[in-house]
Protein backbone atom coordinates (compact mmCIF):
# COMPACT_ATOMS: atom_id res chain seq x y z
CA UNK A 1 0.00 0.00 0.00
CA UNK A 2 3.37 2.52 0.29
CA UNK A 3 4.14 1.41 -2.79
CA UNK A 4 0.69 3.42 -4.27
CA UNK A 5 0.81 6.48 -2.01
CA UNK A 6 -1.10 5.36 0.88
CA UNK A 7 0.34 6.02 4.59
CA UNK A 8 -0.87 4.62 8.14
CA UNK A 9 -2.22 7.11 10.12
CA UNK A 10 -3.31 7.89 13.58
CA UNK A 11 -6.92 7.76 13.13
CA UNK A 12 -6.91 4.18 14.34
CA UNK A 13 -5.48 0.56 13.49
CA UNK A 14 -5.20 -0.26 9.82
CA UNK A 15 -6.58 2.90 8.30
CA UNK A 16 -4.51 4.14 5.64
CA UNK A 17 -5.21 7.34 3.52
CA UNK A 18 -3.80 8.06 0.60
CA UNK A 19 -1.82 11.56 0.07
CA UNK A 20 0.91 13.05 -2.51
CA UNK A 21 3.51 10.57 -0.27
CA UNK A 22 7.30 11.89 -0.13
CA UNK A 23 10.00 9.18 0.13
CA UNK A 24 13.59 8.91 -0.73
CA UNK A 25 14.67 6.15 -2.83
CA UNK A 26 17.55 5.11 -0.28
CA UNK A 27 19.44 3.56 -3.30
CA UNK A 28 19.97 6.88 -4.67
CA UNK A 29 20.22 8.96 -1.54
CA UNK A 30 24.02 10.68 -1.16
CA UNK A 31 24.02 13.39 1.56
CA UNK A 32 24.58 16.21 -0.17
CA UNK A 33 27.05 19.03 1.84
CA UNK A 34 24.04 20.72 3.60
CA UNK A 35 22.68 17.27 5.00
CA UNK A 36 26.32 16.48 6.12
CA UNK A 37 26.91 19.72 7.81
CA UNK A 38 23.20 19.55 9.55
CA UNK A 39 24.69 16.05 10.58
CA UNK A 40 28.05 17.18 11.88
CA UNK A 41 26.00 19.59 13.76
CA UNK A 42 23.93 17.23 15.93
CA UNK A 43 26.84 14.61 16.17
CA UNK A 44 26.06 14.66 20.01
CA UNK A 45 22.42 13.58 18.88
CA UNK A 46 22.50 10.07 20.04
CA UNK A 47 19.36 8.26 18.12
CA UNK A 48 17.84 4.94 20.64
CA UNK A 49 14.77 3.06 19.21
CA UNK A 50 12.15 1.21 21.11
CA UNK A 51 9.43 -0.98 20.38
CA UNK A 52 5.61 0.39 20.53
CA UNK A 53 3.67 -0.19 22.87
CA UNK A 54 6.49 1.95 24.80
CA UNK A 55 6.74 0.84 28.60
CA UNK A 56 8.59 3.83 29.72
CA UNK A 57 5.65 6.53 28.88
CA UNK A 58 6.00 9.32 30.97
CA UNK A 59 3.43 12.18 30.69
CA UNK A 60 6.22 14.87 30.16
CA UNK A 61 6.51 13.37 26.21
CA UNK A 62 2.91 14.30 25.62
CA UNK A 63 3.19 17.34 26.83
CA UNK A 64 6.28 17.87 24.51
CA UNK A 65 4.41 16.71 21.53
CA UNK A 66 1.58 18.80 22.50
CA UNK A 67 3.27 22.26 23.28
CA UNK A 68 5.49 20.98 19.97
CA UNK A 69 2.21 20.72 17.42
CA UNK A 70 0.12 23.71 19.26
CA UNK A 71 3.05 25.89 17.70
CA UNK A 72 3.92 23.72 14.60
CA UNK A 73 1.17 22.40 13.57
CA UNK A 74 -2.14 24.67 15.24
CA UNK A 75 -2.64 22.00 17.83
CA UNK A 76 -3.04 19.37 15.38
CA UNK A 77 -2.33 16.50 18.20
CA UNK A 78 -4.00 15.93 21.80
CA UNK A 79 -1.53 15.01 24.55
CA UNK A 80 -3.90 12.08 25.04
CA UNK A 81 -3.64 10.99 21.05
CA UNK A 82 -0.12 11.10 21.53
CA UNK A 83 -0.66 8.91 24.60
CA UNK A 84 -2.78 6.51 22.68
CA UNK A 85 -0.26 5.81 19.58
CA UNK A 86 2.78 5.45 22.05
CA UNK A 87 1.00 3.20 24.56
CA UNK A 88 -1.01 0.96 22.20
CA UNK A 89 -0.78 -1.87 19.57
CA UNK A 90 -1.65 0.59 16.30
CA UNK A 91 0.10 1.04 13.42
CA UNK A 92 3.31 2.89 14.59
CA UNK A 93 5.73 0.22 15.89
CA UNK A 94 8.74 2.22 16.33
CA UNK A 95 9.44 5.20 18.97
CA UNK A 96 12.65 6.54 18.51
CA UNK A 97 14.20 8.33 21.16
CA UNK A 98 16.66 11.39 20.39
CA UNK A 99 19.25 12.50 23.22
CA UNK A 100 21.34 14.35 23.72
CA UNK A 101 24.26 14.29 26.82
CA UNK A 102 21.80 11.23 27.69
CA UNK A 103 18.85 13.75 27.83
CA UNK A 104 16.00 13.42 25.22
CA UNK A 105 15.26 16.22 23.77
CA UNK A 106 13.34 14.84 20.68
CA UNK A 107 11.33 11.86 19.86
CA UNK A 108 9.03 10.14 16.57
CA UNK A 109 6.68 7.97 15.83
CA UNK A 110 7.45 5.98 13.04
CA UNK A 111 6.47 2.30 11.27
CA UNK A 112 8.95 0.09 9.90
CA UNK A 113 9.33 -3.25 8.39
CA UNK A 114 12.64 -5.08 6.43
CA UNK A 115 12.42 -2.47 3.79
CA UNK A 116 11.42 0.72 4.99
CA UNK A 117 10.91 3.09 7.39
CA UNK A 118 7.55 5.72 7.62
CA UNK A 119 9.29 8.65 9.80
CA UNK A 120 5.96 9.74 10.68
CA UNK A 121 4.84 12.34 13.57
CA UNK A 122 8.05 13.96 15.02
CA UNK A 123 8.67 16.27 17.76
CA UNK A 124 11.10 17.89 20.18
CA UNK A 125 11.93 20.30 22.92
CA UNK A 126 11.48 23.99 21.67
CA UNK A 127 13.34 25.35 24.94
CA UNK A 128 16.01 23.04 24.77
CA UNK A 129 16.52 21.24 21.84
CA UNK A 130 19.54 22.34 19.56
CA UNK A 131 18.89 24.76 16.77
CA UNK A 132 17.85 22.74 13.62
CA UNK A 133 16.78 19.66 15.52
CA UNK A 134 13.94 19.08 13.59
CA UNK A 135 16.81 18.46 10.97
CA UNK A 136 19.07 16.62 12.41
CA UNK A 137 16.66 14.22 13.66
CA UNK A 138 15.37 13.69 9.98
CA UNK A 139 18.86 13.80 8.52
CA UNK A 140 20.24 11.22 11.51
CA UNK A 141 17.49 9.12 10.58
CA UNK A 142 17.77 8.91 6.78
CA UNK A 143 21.62 8.08 7.31
CA UNK A 144 20.70 5.22 9.81
CA UNK A 145 17.94 3.85 7.45
CA UNK A 146 20.57 3.56 4.57
CA UNK A 147 23.63 2.05 6.71
CA UNK A 148 21.12 -0.71 7.58
CA UNK A 149 20.44 -1.59 4.06
CA UNK A 150 16.10 0.14 3.83
CA UNK A 151 15.06 0.35 0.68
CA UNK A 152 13.01 3.21 1.64
CA UNK A 153 12.70 6.36 4.34
CA UNK A 154 8.91 7.62 3.73
CA UNK A 155 8.64 11.60 5.02
CA UNK A 156 4.62 12.07 5.34
CA UNK A 157 3.11 13.97 2.47
CA UNK A 158 3.86 17.31 0.29
CA UNK A 159 0.30 18.92 1.98
CA UNK A 160 1.77 22.68 2.60
CA UNK A 161 4.15 25.30 1.58
CA UNK A 162 6.67 24.47 4.70
CA UNK A 163 6.88 20.84 3.43
CA UNK A 164 9.61 22.09 1.06
CA UNK A 165 12.69 21.21 3.49
CA UNK A 166 11.45 17.48 2.36
CA UNK A 167 12.37 18.25 -0.96
CA UNK A 168 16.25 18.74 -0.31
CA UNK A 169 17.19 14.98 -0.20
CA UNK A 170 18.58 13.56 -3.09
CA UNK A 171 16.95 10.36 -4.16
CA UNK A 172 13.42 11.82 -3.07
CA UNK A 173 10.49 10.95 -4.96
CA UNK A 174 6.30 12.29 -4.62
CA UNK A 175 3.47 10.17 -5.72
CA UNK A 176 1.40 12.27 -8.07
CA UNK A 177 -2.28 10.66 -7.67
CA UNK A 178 -1.29 7.71 -10.31
CA UNK A 179 2.46 6.84 -10.29
CA UNK A 180 5.89 7.70 -8.00
CA UNK A 181 7.67 11.17 -10.00
CA UNK A 182 11.10 12.60 -9.22
CA UNK A 183 10.02 15.81 -10.67
CA UNK A 184 11.32 18.29 -7.99
CA UNK A 185 10.14 21.69 -9.52
CA UNK A 186 6.59 20.33 -10.34
CA UNK A 187 6.89 19.55 -6.87
CA UNK A 188 7.57 23.22 -5.43
CA UNK A 189 5.32 24.54 -7.94
CA UNK A 190 2.12 22.46 -6.30
CA UNK A 191 3.47 23.86 -2.80
CA UNK A 192 3.52 27.25 -3.52
CA UNK A 193 0.36 27.03 -5.63
CA UNK A 194 -0.97 26.35 -1.96
CA UNK A 195 -0.12 29.75 -0.44
CA UNK A 196 -2.49 31.73 -3.06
Amino acid sequence: MYNHGYVFTRIGKGVMHQTRSARIDLKKFEPSSENRRIIRKGESVIIGKCPIPYGDYSWKIAKMAKVFYEIKADGAFSANKIKEIIISNQNFNIFLIFKKNNVPHGYAICYENPSMLHYSYPFYDLETAPKDMGLIMMNKVIADAKSRGLSYVYLGSLQRPTDTYKLQFEGLEWFDGKEWSSDIEKAKELLNFMIK
